[in-house]
C-alpha cells in the first residue's frame, strides 16, 4: 500500500509541478523525465499504520491554496496535510537541462580520402543539454566545397558565438597526406563572431589581416572592447591582441622566431600566459616582461589561469607522457595534481588515417577553482577524473573496456559536466552532475559521425 501511494504521489507532483513547464515532452530523453520526478521531496510521509504520516487505504490527493498536499486517509477517517519542500523543487527546477546550451562541432569520421574528406564535413552546432533543438550555425560560411566551420567558444554574455571557417584544396590535402604534415601556406582559417539573435557572421580576421591562418579567438577578460587570438607568422604561431572590431592587431611576441601556443589571459586582463617551444611563459598584457616558468620538464603545454588568477594549470612531463600540474604565476608552488596513468592525452577523432595524430585532451578548472577535471587511463578505458589542488583524485566514470572519454568542461554554474565519449566506435557528447553520477547522452549521432569540443553557453537571464 505504501509503495502504491509513493508512486501515485510522485506522479501527481510531477504533473502538477513539472510537466506543465515542459515545452516538448516528446523530445526529452527518458532519463531527464526521471530526474525531474524523483527529486521532489515531501516532509512527514511514513508507511502503513494509524500514526501521523501513516495511512490505511489512502484515496485522493490534492494541493491546497498554500501549496500543501492533502491526502484522504480513508480507513483512518481523516485527511492528512503535508508540506512540500519547495526549496528542493525550486533548486531542481533551476537545474533543468533545457535551460543550458552547448556549442560544439559535428562531422563525419569514416569517409574515404583521408583527413581532408572528413574535416571538410565539420559544422559548428549548438544543442540544448537535454539533447533537443540541435541546429547548425552560419551554414552559409561552409557553402563552398572544401570549406568547413568549427565551434570555438562564446562571448562572456552568450550573445555571440565564436566560429572558425577553414578551407583547403584537394591538391594541397593530397600533398599533406603524402608529406604527413600540414602545408599552411595553402590553407586558410579565419575567426568569426556570429550574432545569435540576428544570424550575422563577421570575419574579424579579415580586418587589417595579418595572416591567412588564425585561431584561438577569445574576448579579453576585463575589457569588452578587446579580443585576443593566435596568428601564424612565417610558419610560427604568435599571440595577438586587437580591438573588438578587428582593428589595431598587435603581435605580443613580435620578432620571435619561435612557436608560441596556448595563449591565455588572466581573469583581471593584466597578464598573459603561453607556451613557447613547450616552455611556459608569463608576461604583461602587452607582451613585455616575459618570464620563463621553469618546471624541469621538456614538455609543457597550454597554461590556463585559475578563476581567481592565483594559479596556472597545464600539462607537464614528456610528450605523450605528461600530467596535470599547477604553479603560481611567479613560478612558485609547482606540483603535480593528477596522473594520466599511461594515457597519451590525445583524442583520435577520425576513423581514417590522420597524420596530425588527433586533438589534445587538456585538463579544466571547476568554476570555483577547487577542482581540476581531466582524463586518465583506468584498465582498458580512458575515464573522467577530478582532483583537488592537493592531488586527491576521484574517478567519475566507470565504463566498459575500450571506452574513451575526452574534453571535460564544467557548466557556468558549476552543476554539470559535459564531456565526449567514444562508445562502441561512436563519439558523442554526454553530461553528468559535476560531482559524478549518472551520465546522459546529449548528441545521439550514428556510427561514422562525431561530436567534439563542447563549450557551455554563459547563463542567460530567464
Amino acid at each position: 500500500m505504501w509503495r502504491h501511494l509513493t508512486a501515485v504521489l510522485t506522479i501527481l507532483l510531477y504533473l502538477l509541478l513539472g510537466a506543465r513547464q515542459e515545452k516538448d515532452p516528446a523530445q526529452r530523453p527518458a532519463t531527464s523525465k526521471v530526474k525531474n520526478v524523483v527529486l521532489i521531496s515531501v516532509d512527514g510521509l511514513g508507511g502503513t499504520g494509524h500514526g501521523q504520516g501513516e495511512f490505511t487505504t489512502p484515496h485522493g490527493l490534492a494541493l491546497d491554496s498554500n501549496g500543501n498536499l492533502d491526502v484522504v486517509d480513508t480507513q483512518n477517517h481523516r485527511i492528512q496535510k503535508f508540506a512540500i519542500d519547495r526549496r528542493v523543487i525550486e533548486d531542481k527546477e533551476s537545474q533543468k537541462l533545457d535551460q543550458y546550451w552547448i556549442g560544439y562541432t559535428e562531422f563525419r569520421t569514416n569517409l574515404k580520402g583521408g583527413r581532408h574528406s572528413n574535416q571538410a564535413t565539420m559544422r559548428a552546432c549548438i544543442i540544448k543539454a537535454d539533447g533537443t533543438e540541435r541546429r547548425i550555425l552560419a551554414e552559409e560560411l561552409a557553402k563552398d566545397a572544401n570549406t568547413w566551420t568549427q565551434f570555438v567558444d562564446w562571448s562572456p554574455d552568450g550573445k555571440l558565438a565564436i566560429l572558425y571557417r577553414g578551407s583547403n584544396t584537394r591538391e594541397n590535402a593530397a600533398l599533406e597526406e603524402k608529406e604527413r604534415s600540414f602545408r599552411f601556406r595553402d590553407r586558410t582559417n579565419d575567426c568569426f563572431l556570429f550574432d545569435m539573435a540576428s544570424g550575422k557572421a563577421t570575419n574579424i580576421s579579415a580586418v587589417e589581416r595579418v595572416s591567412n591562418y588564425n585561431g584561438n579567438l577569445f574576448f579579453w577578460p576585463g575589457n569588452p572592447k578587446k579580443l585576443g587570438f593566435d596568428a601564424l607568422i612565417d610558419g610560427n604561431s604568435h599571440p595577438f591582441s586587437m580591438d573588438r572590431d578587428g582593428r589595431n592587431k598587435r603581435d605580443l611576441t613580435k620578432d620571435s622566431k619561435e612557436f608560441s601556443y596556448g595563449f591565455h589571459v588572466s581573469p583581471d586582463g593584466k597578464r598573459i600566459a603561453y607556451n613557447k617551444n613547450y616552455q611556459i611563459y608569463v608576461a604583461a598584457a602587452d607582451g613585455t616582461d616575459a618570464r620563463h616558468i621553469k618546471t624541469g620538464n621538456s614538455f609543457n603545454f597550454q597554461p590556463q589561469w585559475s578563476p581567481d588568477g592565483a594559479w596556472l594549470l597545464f600539462v607537464s612531463g614528456e610528450h605523450y607522457d605528461c600530467h596535470p600540474h599547477v604553479v603560481r604565476p611567479n613560478g612558485e608552488g609547482l606540483r603535480k595534481v593528477g596522473d594520466r596513468k599511461g594515457y597519451k592525452g590525445v583524442v583520435e577523432f577520425f576513423d581514417v588515417s590522420d597524420f596530425h595524430g588527433g586533438s589534445s585532451d587538456l585538463p579544466a578548472w571547476s568554476q570555483d577553482g577547487k577542482w581540476i577535471y581531466f582524463t586518465a587511463k583506468h584498465g582498458d578505458s580512458v575515464e573522467v577524473i577530478r582532483s583537488t589542488m592537493e592531488g586527491n583524485e576521484q574517478q567519475l566514470t566507470k565504463s566498459n573496456a575500450g571506452t574513451s572519454h575526452y574534453h571535460p568542461a564544467v557548466s557556468p554554474d558549476g552543476r554539470w559536466l559535459v564531456f565526449g565519449a567514444k562508445h562502441d566506435g561512436v563519439r558523442n557528447l554526454y553530461i553528468m552532475p559535476s560531482e559524478g553520477g549518472e551520465a546522459s547522452v546529449v548528441t545521439n549521432l550514428p556510427a561514422g559521425s562525431a561530436a567534439m569540443w563542447a563549450h557551455w553557453r554563459p547563463m542567460q537571464e530567464r
